[in-house]
C-alpha cells in the first residue's frame, strides 16, 4: 500500500511539472545584430561580419582575401533580461572540414557574464549548411544579462538574429575588452581544432584576461606575404602577436620574417612584437619527415629573431617546446590542437604575454 501511494505521488508529482514546463511560452521576437555591438575587428569596415574589406586590400592573396571573410574571433556584445536566447543565421553553403565540429565552423557559442568572469551559457548548433534556428539557452532567472555571442569560426556569416522573449529587453553593450593587440597567425590562430568558437585560443584570451586580441588567423595561408605586412602594419595596435610560422616554408621564413618585422616597425617603433614558435606537431612523433620540417623552421626563426633582436629590444619569442604538451593528445589530426592542446598552450603563452605586455602599461 505504501508503494502504491509512493508511484501515485510521482505519477501526480510528474504531470504537474510537465504541466508547468509545457506552459504556453511568450512569443519570441528577433534584433538584427548588426543594432548590437560588433566586437573582434581590427577595421571599422564593411560588409559587417567580415575581417576586412578585401576590395580595399587589392594585393593580398586571393586565399587571405577568402578567409578573411570568415568571422573567426567576431562577437555581439548586448544586454537583455530575456529568460531565453535564440538565434537565426545564415553562412554560406560550405561543409565543416573534417576536423572541425559544425558548431566551431558554422555555429555559434553563448557566455554571460557572472561573477566577474565569462560563463559559458549555450551553442547554437547549425541544422544545415546555410540557414539554421536554435535555442542557445532558455529557463534563466529573470534580471540583466551581459552576453557575449562568438560567431563561426571557419564560415562567412551573411545575416544574424537574436531572439528574446516578447516583453523583453534587448540593447547593445560596451566593448568589454580594451586595447588593441592583434594576433596574425595560421589555422591554429583561426580556430582549427577547438569544438566551438569561444574555445579558439584569441577568444578565450579575450576572456580571460580582458584584452582585445583580434584574430587575424588565415588558415594555411599566414605565411607572411609582403602585401598582408604592408596591410597589417599600419593599424593602431597597442602589440603584435606573430603565430605565423607554422604556415611558411623553412626559405619562406627566411625571406619573408625579417620583411614583416621591419614594416611593423616603421609604423610602430616601440610596441611589443611577440613571435610564437612553431608548435611541434604531433604527426611528427613518427613521420621523420614532418619533423624534420619543423625543426628547420625553428632553426631558421630563432636565427632570425635572435638576429634582429640585436636591434630590436621590443622583440620577443616565445618558445614552442611542450605547448601541447608531451603526450602526444593535444591535436585533432597531428596538426591542430584540440581543447586539451588549446588549454595547455594558453597555460603557457598567456603569462609570458601579458609579462611582456605589463612592461609597457598594458
Amino acid at each position: 500500500m505504501i508503494q502504491f501511494w509512493c508511484r501515485l505521488f510521482l505519477i501526480c508529482f510528474a504531470l504537474g511539472l510537465t504541466g508547468k514546463v509545457g506552459a504556453q511560452q511568450p512569443s519570441v521576437i528577433f534584433t538584427d545584430a548588426r543594432r548590437l555591438t560588433l566586437t573582434g575587428k581590427a577595421w571599422n569596415s564593411q560588409p559587417f561580419y567580415h575581417r576586412l574589406d578585401t576590395a580595399a586590400y587589392p594585393a593580398i592573396p586571393a586565399n587571405v582575401k577568402r578567409l578573411a571573410t570568415n568571422s573567426a574571433g567576431l562577437a555581439i556584445s548586448f544586454k537583455t533580461n530575456s529568460t531565453r536566447i535564440l538565434a537565426k543565421w545564415c553562412t554560406s553553403s560550405h561543409a565543416p572540414s573534417g576536423n572541425m565540429t559544425g558548431i566551431a565552423y558554422e555555429g555559434m557559442d553563448l557566455y554571460i557574464q557572472r561573477d566577474n568572469r565569462w560563463q559559458y551559457a549555450g551553442v547554437a548548433s547549425p541544422k544545415s549548411h546555410t540557414c539554421s534556428e536554435a535555442t542557445i539557452v532558455e529557463h534563466m532567472a529573470s534580471g540583466d544579462k551581459t552576453c557575449l555571442l562568438f560567431l563561426p569560426t571557419y564560415d562567412e556569416t551573411l545575416s544574424l538574429e537574436i531572439g528574446i522573449d516578447s516583453g523583453a529587453s534587448i540593447s547593445p553593450a560596451d566593448n568589454p575588452f580594451k586595447k588593441n593587440i592583434l594576433i596574425y597567425g595560421s589555422s591554429i590562430t583561426q580556430g582549427a581544432s577547438a569544438s566551438r568558437p569561444g574555445l579558439a585560443y584569441p577568444a578565450r584570451l579575450s576572456r580571460e584576461t580582458g584584452y582585445n586580441f583580434i584574430n587575424l588567423g588565415f588558415s594555411g595561408s599566414g605565411k607572411m606575404e609582403p602585401e598582408v605586412a604592408d596591410m597589417i602594419a599600419p593599424l593602431a595596435m597597442d602589440a603584435y602577436i606573430l603565430d605565423c610560422l607554422p604556415n611558411p616554408s623553412p626559405a619562406e621564413i627566411l625571406a619573408r620574417m625579417s620583411n614583416l618585422i621591419h614594416t611593423i616597425r616603421r609604423f610602430h617603433p616601440q610596441v611589443p612584437i611577440i613571435v610564437i614558435q612553431t608548435v611541434a606537431r604531433e604527426k611528427g612523433t613518427f613521420d621523420q619527415q614532418v619533423a624534420a620540417v619543423v625543426a628547420l623552421k625553428d632553426l631558421y626563426s630563432n636565427q632570425e629573431i635572435k638576429k634582429l633582436q640585436e636591434q630590436d629590444k621590443h622583440l620577443y619569442l616565445i618558445r614552442a617546446d611542450g605547448l601541447l604538451g608531451h603526450d602526444q593528445e593535444g591535436t585533432t589530426d597531428g596538426i591542430h590542437p584540440n581543447d586539451l592542446g588549446f588549454d595547455r598552450m594558453l597555460q603557457t603563452i598567456r603569462p609570458a604575454i601579458l609579462s611582456i605586455l605589463s612592461r609597457y602599461g598594458i
